[in-house]
């Protein structure tokens, strides 16, 4: 039997051995889990290793690459903005940076960048990695080109861009770069292990991410000009470049979060508790509610299965992410499966953090079980 270490509320003990079974068969290899209630810890749990070979073991302290549960962090940055007035979600992008105006895009608003309806899903090609890691080249290419669809009408997943196109709209209001402002305001007044990229210093407890089976999409029998194609190539979906330092080193605020299920949890339970916790206020019952302003509803351009967009998060589709209940939540997860969930009715969030990558877009069968499990608890 795999040990699980930390604490779990007798509540929640079929999550605790829901994450021990999947350890034992192999189908996790180290992971995290945590759940708050009012903004306190109920479930913090981890176990397995922080390897394939199984040589090291996952600590408390553990962190991983988390992928598009980086989203949730950046939106957080930018509603934050928001909240203190100093960015409209109705002001078109180019009020703060005057340069996206270019090609056509001069009507976008900055909430169709947080709700992925900006028409600008990804990067003309030829773009490479090391494009990508390059915060300036990335950028102005982005400002540059025109959107691959009307902005506003339909969501296409800002797969790898949706922290370039917010960092630099933090950086123009704020002066800072996202990494900045998320350590400075998010990460450091709330005691939360989370950062774009990695610290050298931090490097040993970094658990490197095994990568998942292909992609459930055949782009050999897709039009090249589609916006799927094109956002998923440019450049080519890789999950080895996590282990390298050009990623770690860079600035990208779509994908390259690195953290625990504690620290997304704890982070999250701000929108979960309104607004505030542990005496720490980063938004108002306002903009929270915005977060639930629906945007777009339907088969996404780039992902191709029906998903729902609010501002900064998806919202509840059962027909996508049945494991996701209705009602008032908010959720994004990471390539692989982790998971971020936030219920603001029973002020509860859920967070999944793993190493092993499942297959799937939208969650695996992991982070389905585990986020049921976390439901079943607290009906």
């Amino acid at each position: 039997m795999s040990d699980i270490h930390g604490v779990c509320d007798a509540r929640f003990s079929a999550l605790r051995e829901a994450l021990e079974r999947n350890l034992d068969s192999g189908e996790d290899v180290g992971a995290s889990i945590a759940v708050t209630l009012d903004g306190e810890p109920v479930v913090d749990i981890w176990g397995g290793s922080m390897d394939a070979g199984g040589s090291r073991p996952w600590e408390r302290d553990t962190i991983t690459n988390v992928w598009s549960c980086s989203k949730t962090v950046t939106a957080l940055a930018a509603l934050m903005l928001v909240d203190r007035g100093q960015l409209d979600l109705d002001a078109p992008v180019a009020r703060y940076w005057s340069d996206f105006a270019a090609n056509g895009k001069e009507g976008i608003l900055v909430r169709h960048l947080l709700s992925h309806t900006s028409g600008v899903s990804g990067w003309d090609q030829p773009f490479t990695m090391d494009d990508l890691a390059d915060t300036t080249k990335a950028t102005e290419l982005l400002a540059a080109q025109a959107p691959w669809w009307e902005p506003g009408t339909a969501s296409g997943y800002h797969a790898l861009n949706y922290g370039h196109l917010i960092g630099e709209v933090v950086r123009r209001v704020d002066g800072r770069t996202l990494t900045g402002f998320i350590e400075e305001e998010i990460s450091r007044p709330l005691g939360a292990d989370f950062r774009l990229g990695v610290a050298r210093s931090d490097y040993s407890r970094v658990s490197e991410v095994i990568p998942p089976p292909p992609l459930p999409i055949d782009f050999a029998t897709l039009d090249p000009a589609s916006v799927m194609v094109k956002t998923f190539t440019g450049p080519p979906a890789d999950a080895t470049a996590a282990w390298g330092d050009g990623w770690r080193e860079a600035e990208i605020g779509a994908a390259n979060g690195h953290s625990n299920a504690r620290a997304l949890a704890r982070i999250q339970s701000v929108i979960a508790c309104g607004g505030r916790v542990g005496g720490v206020r980063l938004l108002s019952a306002d903009t929270i509610d915005a977060i639930f302003d629906e945007q777009s509803y339907g088969v996404d351009l780039v992902l191709g299965v029906p998903v729902r967009f609010g501002v900064g998060f998806g919202l509840p589709t059962p027909e996508s992410v049945p494991f996701v209940p209705e009602g008032r939540i908010c959720f994004w997860g990471g390539w692989g499966g982790s998971q971020i969930i936030v219920d603001t009715e029973r002020r509860m969030t859920v967070a999944y953090v793993m190493n092993k990558m499942g297959p799937g877009l939208l969650g695996s069968d992991r982070s389905a079980e585990y986020v049921s499990a976390a439901f079943a608890a607290v009906p």
